[in-house]
């Protein structure tokens, strides 16, 4: 983005600045490098006198991805952010542990009873894979807390009607009238068939929405016989079954005959999650702003701005239709790693234990996830590097950088910025 967060040598938050302003600050040695991402400058003189200009938070959450985006009192986005959840990794993990424990159970071993029916869940409980959701993105709140003014929230409150979805068709002049109907399915089907035509595969072109079973023919409106297609294909089936249509094409057939069936899970994630959120954002403190997802679309749509999660982020609720944006803007990307595992003693793939790892999480003063560059002097990978090291209690490092992965000594390495659980680029 083309603004930084300021902060002054108390800590406290400051108005943004433009990334330009910041590289004079910076020259003239009136500041420093506070963090790398998101980047921050800290100045190295108090200002408790200083006029901070209010900025608004909105939130566009997603099952995978989050779209974050600040914006000032005039409307415009100064910072924005997309955010990578990692629930499928929580869940796969707690579904091998589990196999793990229950295969335990069934050996010729001492007795264990099974613990799983004596187990209580607090009131509001989610599964981690869901809580992991709302704990990131409540994580970065809580800092742009630290690094800004924040007067305001704002967030995508979406939910999606399951019966609305299976059948778009059902009474009441609540689902058949109004600016905004229609436009839950239409975003619902350009999500489950990734933009482009089913049949063709055409992207960034027009796409319509296609009856694989045609109306004329005694197909139905439900979610399950609805598709995207381009103008082009759609003109060429017509009526007929797209047995006939694709019997040419059988891999083609194959494909949207699964993709038909795929589950509402995207959907039910984030109606699991959304009161949760709405609850935590309540929490800070600050005034909370809701808006649908229909209402999202629609003023993203009537300001001709391309689909991007941050983009969404900042035309969230009734302040997102006077939003105003580069839409050429390359946001941070920001992707949830963990902070390690807390397993001391990891099993093999018959549930035996492998030998314990080591105990300390650091050597030689880093630790996987440290943002470092690297200067290597001579040998197949001379040249300054930068990227994630992941350490080995032995002085080579394993280095990932966006041309490749390779190791890397310790004495070659300089940290940039200390691991926070997240992956930036």
């Amino acid at each position: 983005m083309n603004h930084v967060f300021v902060i002054d040598a108390a800590k406290r938050p400051l108005s943004m600045c433009h990334r330009a302003r910041a590289r004079m600050l910076l020259r003239a040695g009136e500041a420093a490098v506070f963090r790398r991402f998101p980047f921050t400058i800290i100045l190295k003189k108090e200002m408790p006198e200083a006029v901070v200009k209010p900025l608004t938070v909105k939130i566009d959450p997603g099952a995978k991805t989050t779209g974050l985006a600040l914006v000032d009192t005039t409307g415009r986005v100064l910072f924005a952010a997309e955010l990578e959840h990692r629930g499928k990794a929580i869940k796969n993990a707690l579904t091998e542990r589990s196999q793990y424990r229950r295969s335990r159970r069934s050996r010729i071993t001492r007795y264990r009873k099974a613990c799983f029916d004596c187990r209580t869940r607090p009131e509001g409980w989610l599964p981690p894979s869901l809580q992991h959701r709302v704990d990131t993105t409540m994580t970065w709140i809580n800092r742009f807390r630290r690094w800004s003014l924040l007067q305001e929230s704002t967030v995508e409150r979406v939910k999606f009607d399951m019966q609305l979805l299976q059948n778009p068709e059902v009474s009441g002049i609540e689902y058949q009238q109004g600016t905004l109907q229609g436009y839950s399915i239409r975003e619902y089907l350009l999500e489950k068939w990734n933009r482009e035509c089913a049949y063709c595969g055409k992207e960034h072109v027009p796409l319509q929405i296609e009856h694989v079973i045609a109306t004329s023919k005694g197909g139905s409106g439900r979610i399950s016989n609805l598709t995207l297609s381009c103008h082009d294909c759609n003109d060429r089936k017509g009526t007929r079954s797209i047995d006939e249509f694709l019997k040419n094409k059988p891999e083609v057939l194959t494909r949207i005959r699964a993709q038909l069936k795929k589950p509402l899970n995207a959907a039910a994630a984030v109606n699991a999650t959304r009161n949760a959120l709405f609850a935590e954002m309540l929490r800070t403190g600050l005034p909370v702003e809701t808006g649908t997802g229909a209402q999202t679309k629609f003023n993203r749509t009537r300001l001709d701005y391309p689909k991007a999660h941050w983009i969404d982020a900042a035309c969230v609720g009734d302040s997102g239709a006077t939003v105003s944006l580069d839409p050429e803007t390359r946001p941070l990307r920001i992707k949830a790693y963990g902070h390690g595992v807390r397993q001391r003693c990891r099993p093999d793939k018959y549930g035996f234990p492998r030998p314990p790892a080591p105990r300390n999480k650091t050597f030689a003063g880093y630790q996987t996830g440290d943002l470092v560059t690297a200067r290597i002097p001579s040998g197949k990978y001379a040249g300054a590097h930068q990227g994630r090291i992941a350490i080995r209690h032995r002085p080579w490092f394993r280095l990932t950088t966006v041309t490749g992965v390779f190791d890397v000594h310790p004495k070659y390495l300089k940290i940039v910025q200390k691991a926070d659980g997240y992956a930036y680029s």
